[in-house]
């Protein structure tokens, strides 16, 4: 009589978190990292490019948008790719793709070559994010997985942070040009070291016969004990997800209202990347308008990584609904402040880490929770077209931030901030697979 197979999702699900399980998390969040350098990247160097170049701010617009384009393409490609194909090739694939695409920015000399190769990148990084996220998500058990979750897609606001710290003074050293070198040649490093030592998933080898050997020494080195011969299934994974599949057998209420909480979050994060600087300056306080964006994102690593515990151990409803309410409750403090030459700056910074770190905190977790909501099958095309939905909330960013500010100045603009939480926390209250 043949023994039954051995539940690989079972297994996962209810085992222990082992250090080498947390080591593969440390890794696939050091993937994640560059799509906040990248996001901070082109910022920092616009001016010097525009000086170089003889052209005004606005010629380039294109290459921002373009570029949140193809992150929102990326997104919904590779998280189709990655279920079908498997998450760690698609994840080194785009890897590969936005390293070699940023390093061949230190070669342009056009706004219309700098726009193509941006929207390549973006489609690289926002392959990158579903594919490590959902990587993440199925190597822990399910009692960690929104901790685990957390802990990877945190690296973006903790990449934007370190890219301002970093990118900043060696602007004047190395040049534009030489800042791209080392944005291209650092992914392609990280790439190459983590190759030989990342392994994929093993809900995924579960569903390929031939890559069974791979998935017995990947369970047996995560602490599982296995039959010399063992056959493997996972019970929950349910077959090869499709796209349609988001919008069946009851999901297509939590996929409809996670893609609203996306897109109304990321329309909030991205008019602090792209405006609060410009907002800042305005007010007469241009000595610290880069430092309001560091702090913005820096509040958003402790926000983050707060949340994911918290989580962890009250689930996901009642914290997310919270972080989201403080977070507006946080823009609509902001939209009060008389932004001027007086404006006390510690009272300014600490509104913005609050704010910031909740808003970001938010984000953060909205990709715990989607881990969450789907099955293996389709969970990396779910997180993916989430995440490609909500990008169009980042676009759309950049032209209702000057439109708000036109309208009624800085209070205005906060407000609109905090209108866009408030979407986020209502989409979150309709939720039905909350983290439990």
């Amino acid at each position: 009589m043949l023994s039954p197979a051995f539940d690989v999702g079972h297994a996962l699900d209810e085992g222990r978190w082992t250090a080498y399980q947390k080591l593969l998390v440390a890794f696939a969040a050091l993937t994640i990292i560059f799509d906040g350098i990248d996001n901070q990247l082109l910022g920092v160097t616009i001016p010097s490019l525009m000086r170089e170049w003889g052209l005004a701010r606005a010629a380039f617009a294109p290459v921002a948008s373009l570029s949140l384009f193809g992150m929102m393409v990326g997104g919904a490609i590779a998280g189709v790719a990655g279920d079908r194909f498997g998450r760690r090739t698609v994840l080194f694939v785009t890897m590969t793709v936005f390293g070699v695409c940023t390093l061949g920015v230190a070669a342009v000399h056009t706004v219309s070559t700098l726009a193509t190769l941006r929207f390549v990148t973006g489609l690289g990084l926002g392959g990158a994010i579903p594919n490590g996220t959902a990587l993440a998500a199925e190597y822990v058990p399910r009692n960690r997985r929104a901790l685990a979750v957390t802990l990877t897609i945190v690296c973006v606001p903790l990449g934007a942070s370190l890219a301002g710290l970093i990118a900043t003074p060696l602007l004047p050293v190395i040049g534009w040009r030489g800042l791209f070198v080392a944005g291209g040649v650092c992914p392609l490093l990280i790439a190459a070291a983590l190759y030989p030592v990342l392994p994929e998933s093993p809900r995924y080898l579960a569903r390929h016969r031939e890559r069974w050997d791979e998935l017995a020494a990947l369970l047996r080195r995560m602490g599982h004990t296995l039959e010399q011969s063992s056959a493997f299934a996972d019970a929950s994974s349910g077959g090869r997800g499709r796209v349609a599949d988001l919008f069946t057998n009851g999901y297509a209420r939590d996929t409809v209202l996670l893609w609203i909480a996306f897109f109304s979050c990321l329309v909030a994060i991205y008019l602090g990347f792209n405006w609060l600087p410009s907002v800042i300056a305005g007010a007469g306080l241009a000595r610290v308008s880069s430092t309001s964006v560091g702090v913005f994102n820096l509040g958003g690593v402790v926000g983050a990584l707060g949340g994911g515990a918290i989580i962890t151990r009250f689930g996901s409803r009642w914290p997310m609904i919270a972080m989201a309410a403080g977070a507006a409750a946080g823009c609509v403090l902001l939209s009060r402040l008389p932004l001027d030459a007086h404006t006390s700056v510690f009272t300014l910074l600490a509104a913005l880490t609050f704010a910031g770190g909740l808003i970001n905190a938010l984000q953060s977790t909205l990709y715990a929770l989607a881990g969450h909501v789907y099955p293996t099958r389709v969970r990396a095309t779910g997180i993916g077209a989430a995440a490609a939905f909500g990008r169009i909330g980042a676009v759309l960013s950049g032209y209702a931030g000057p439109w708000a500010l036109g309208y009624g100045g800085s209070p205005s603009f906060f407000l609109l901030m905090g209108a866009s939480v408030i979407v986020t926390l209502l989409a979150l209250t309709g939720v039905r697979r909350h983290v439990p």
